[in-house]
């Protein structure tokens, strides 16, 4: 056991070093905190790869009511709107907080900020940040402060593997170091771990996040929320990179098109055609291929030699795939990108677990509902983050837990087994026979204790998921149930209740013709 443990124990221990986890710990300053990451600080996160900026109503012609119409159309229903209105209603304060912090956001020659316009969005409301290289700039800037900041520890190069708990909820974190197990007493951890994608094959997310917050929470007996809805962005660059390349929403704004490989534009009769919400064309991109063609977007006529100024990373990426995107078709094709699903938390991002909080896309606060709002997860994230620190400063001290003894350290994760059978059953379009083969085969791996046994429990949660929806809404579209239901309903449940629910599903064989 490191002597680490006894050093910081009982501070508070922040997992994850994207935007909710650095807004969280820069906002609990000057409170001793402790930052767990994986990585270098800011590195491995899908925060600093998002090319969109954050949404904020900051134009002369926008307001947060317009804003929450937007969120609410996009969320198809299953919005919480009162946490949805009050988070977009921080917009601006986040904003602000961002600035103080050391980031610089996009202006015009007057002063002004300069907005972008992203899909199913009414007004212009999207702030950057350098360009399209908005979540870099924004980290970098984070990163910086929280080196500048004295009352931070960060411990690089840990990866969190279980959570300790009693009776009166966490009593510690058990990490996994160079050289062995780590332990760090605390009553309070916010987990800030990110999504879901590298449980599938095609993602623009980090291949090394597959749900660890959501694993972490569940293992510990947390409630999880709306986890079988998972974003897929439609226009991720086709390419052999790995993860893809994401070609942001904001050239869609820009005026590009999606044609297939007859020059057809397949939107063109749809409502808001290319700016329409991420699951319609996400699904009308994946009709296109699945009959075997090809989906482009063409981006010469509205953006031309104005691409490589205006989308500096995505041109490079273009380059680095063989394409001009002044003078030629980018192909693209849906891949995951957000999951509006998580670890159930009130709005101060609270836990169903004492001490446990939990921000960002690891949980699930009912403001994305079925569908993300373009540029609502970095504003999530830093409203969040900001919320979870004011309310653990708020909360009353609480009396540092005896260490733990720790049996074995669980082994690392290895998501490989896991992958196909979620990318093959748990994509854009779904049906009962694909849903009861995921649960199927994820069912024994989910069970073991094997290095595929972290990643399978949360495939398994989005596959139980999944499987009580009859219906399709949002990111969840099901072919055997194409219509939606008159009324929208969220649901919660713990892991001990889907397993259970998982083993009456995996041994029903008319679950395959349902």
């Amino acid at each position: 056991m490191s002597g680490i443990s006894d050093q910081l124990a009982g501070r508070t221990v922040i997992v994850g070093s994207g935007l909710a986890g650095l807004m969280t710990t820069l906002t609990l300053a000057p409170e001793p905190v402790v930052i767990v990451t994986r990585a270098g600080l800011g590195a491995e996160t899908s925060s600093a790869w998002a090319q969109g900026g954050m949404a904020a109503a900051l134009g002369a012609d926008d307001s947060a009511e317009l804003h929450l119409a937007d969120t609410l159309a996009a969320g198809d229903g299953l919005c919480d709107p009162v946490i949805a209105a009050g988070i977009v209603a921080e917009a601006p304060a986040a904003i602000a907080a961002l600035e103080q912090a050391g980031v610089r956001f996009d202006r015009t020659a007057d002063g002004r900020f300069a907005l972008g316009l992203e899909a199913a969005h009414s007004r212009r409301r999207i702030v950057h940040a350098q360009g399209d290289g908005s979540g870099a700039a924004v980290i970098r800037a984070l990163v910086e402060a929280v080196g500048a900041t004295p009352s931070i520890t960060v411990l690089e190069g840990l990866e969190a593997r279980r959570l300790l708990t009693d009776e009166s909820g966490v009593t510690g974190l058990v990490c996994a170091g160079r050289n062995g197990a780590v332990m760090l007493p605390t009553r309070r951890i916010v987990l800030a771990t990110g999504g879901i994608g590298g449980l599938y094959e095609a993602t623009t997310n980090p291949t090394g996040n597959f749900g660890q917050g959501i694993m972490l929470a569940a293992r510990a007996g947390a409630e999880l929320a709306d986890m079988e809805f998972v974003q897929f962005h439609p226009t991720a660059l086709d390419s052999r990179r790995r993860p893809l390349a994401l070609v942001s929403e904001a050239v869609r704004g820009e005026g590009a098109v999606l044609v297939n490989e007859h020059g057809e534009r397949f939107m063109a009769g749809v409502a808001a055609a290319e700016l329409a919400p991420r699951d319609v064309v996400a699904r009308a991109i994946s009709a296109e291929l699945s009959r075997g063609g090809r989906v482009f977007l063409d981006a010469r006529a509205a953006l031309g030699n104005r691409f490589a100024t205006r989308f500096p990373v995505i041109d490079a990426l273009c380059r680095e795939a063989g394409i001009d995107a002044a003078s030629q078709l980018i192909p693209v094709r849906p891949a995951v990108h957000y999951h509006m699903g998580g670890v159930a938390t009130d709005a101060a991002g609270r836990s169903s677990v004492a001490g446990l909080w939990v921000a960002g896309e690891a949980a699930a606060t009912g403001l994305h509902g079925a569908n993300r709002l373009a540029s609502n997860s970095l504003l999530e994230a830093a409203v969040m983050g900001m919320r979870a620190a004011r309310a653990i400063l708020a909360a009353p001290s609480a009396k540092p837990p005896m260490p733990a003894s720790i049996r074995a350290l669980p082994p690392a994760a290895d998501p490989s087994l896991v992958r196909p059978i979620v990318s093959r059953h748990l994509g854009v379009l779904r049906n009962a026979g694909a849903i009861h083969d995921a649960v199927a085969n994820l069912l024994p791996l989910a069970e073991g204790e094997g290095p595929a046994a972290d990643p399978a429990i949360v495939a398994l949660l989005i596959a139980v998921f999944a499987s009580l929806r009859a219906e399709s809404r949002g990111a969840h579209a099901r072919t055997d149930y194409p219509l939606k239901r008159a009324e929208a309903a969220r649901r919660r449940m713990t892991l001990a209740e889907a397993f259970e629910i998982a083993r009456t599903t995996a041994s029903h064989p008319l679950a395959r013709s349902a």
